[in-house]
């Protein structure tokens, strides 16, 4: 071996060697690292595979959420797809680069709950609306909250009998284009569930209800081996707790949690105050992770309470602190727009989701470093 090559042989591999242990500590520390947002559409891809690229994996992002929803060209029921839509290729683009990356992909569709936004249908009860748990009430032209009807987002109704052939086709095509071993189901903020006036649910125990939905969505995966993600503000008594009818249940659904799978994972998301529910997640034998919006400082202690949590318990309930995760609440396009500089507003300061992006991996970045 030539000195040139042996030089050579010796830099690439304490460089290696570090880099192994670098990402063996953070693994260790964070088992996941995740980014959540809306999947781009067909013209924002490039820019959002540079994005992968480029930022998510320089920061050592393991897992990325997209919510696709019905922005996928389905196969199986192409009357449920957008207008604009990603096609199979365009998809396996993105799972080609997380692959690169090692990356995990878990695509999301919204079931239950958020089947209408504002004064808009979504695709399920506008092609079935058989399947609506409050077929009588009308969205309004002009949305406002509150309202008489307690109106926020529509659900379908999860004992309708032909409802989950239509959905768990769905789920299987999305996850099989994208490959994955898991599925995120949404489920967050239902109110309108067990409804008195839907024939099927009225009467009904509205914690059975959503943990009977839950068990049937991951009952449905675990034949395929994929595990279920679901947001777990419908599983805390937002009336007991303080914490509100948006991050918590007023609805007592928060008694679910005693009755759903133990192998689903939470995602547990405070945007207003960094409440610490990822203790009462894990002491159920549920395995969390913590979810930041845009509010950097909020991040930050996020990211440390995460960290002092599997540093300060039992080796069985650390496995079940399973990291953190950035949200983005806004199309790809338009986030790629304010990471960019493109379009930012101004009005925001510095709560932004990528202020606070930036902000929970450089403290993730510190804490491996340091820890």
């Amino acid at each position: 071996m030539t000195l040139i090559r042996y030089v050579l042989f010796v830099f690439l591999s304490c460089f290696l060697g570090s880099h192994s242990h670098a990402q063996v500590r953070i693994d260790s520390l964070f088992p996941v690292r995740g980014f959540c947002i809306a999947a781009p559409q067909p013209r924002q891809l490039d820019a959002f595979i540079k994005f992968i690229d480029e930022e998510l994996a320089p920061r050592q992002v393991n897992t990325l959420i997209l919510r696709i929803d019905y922005g996928y060209q389905f196969d199986s029921h192409p009357e449920l797809r957008d207008s604009v839509a990603l096609s199979k290729r365009e998809v396996k683009r993105l799972v080609k680069t997380c692959q690169k990356h090692n990356i995990r992909i878990i695509p999301q569709i919204n079931l239950l709950g958020h089947q209408s936004w504002a004064s808009k249908i979504s695709n399920l009860l506008k092609v079935y609306p058989q399947f609506d748990e409050t077929p009588q009430v009308q969205l309004p032209s002009t949305y406002v909250w509150p309202n008489a009807d307690g109106l926020y987002c529509k659900s379908y109704c999860p004992l309708h009998p032909d409802v989950h052939g239509v959905v768990f086709a769905l789920m299987d095509e999305i996850c099989d284009v994208f490959e994955t071993d898991a599925f995120h189901a949404g489920m967050d903020e239902v109110f309108y569930i067990g409804h008195d006036k839907c024939p099927r649910c009225s009467g009904r125990d509205k914690a059975d209800l959503f943990a009977g939905e839950v068990n049937e969505i991951r009952n449905h995966l675990a034949l395929k081996n994929r595990k279920l993600w679901i947001w777990g503000d419908r599983l805390i008594d937002g009336k007991t707790t303080g914490i509100g009818m948006w991050e918590g249940s007023f609805n007592n659904t928060y008694r679910a949690i005693d009755l759903i799978a133990k192998d689903v994972m939470i995602c547990d998301w405070h945007y207003e105050r960094p409440d610490q529910t990822a203790v009462y997640f894990a002491t159920k034998g549920l395995s969390v992770i913590t979810c930041p919006w845009r509010k950097p400082n909020f991040a930050v202690t996020q990211t440390q309470d995460m960290l002092r949590f599997r540093n300060s318990v039992t080796p069985v309930m650390k496995e079940r602190f399973q990291g953190m995760m950035q949200t983005v609440w806004s199309g790809a396009g338009p986030f790629l727009d304010e990471f960019y500089g493109v379009k930012v507003n101004p009005e925001a300061g510095n709560d932004t989701a990528t202020n606070c992006f930036k902000a929970m991996f450089s403290e993730l970045k510190k804490l491996s470093e340091s820890n």
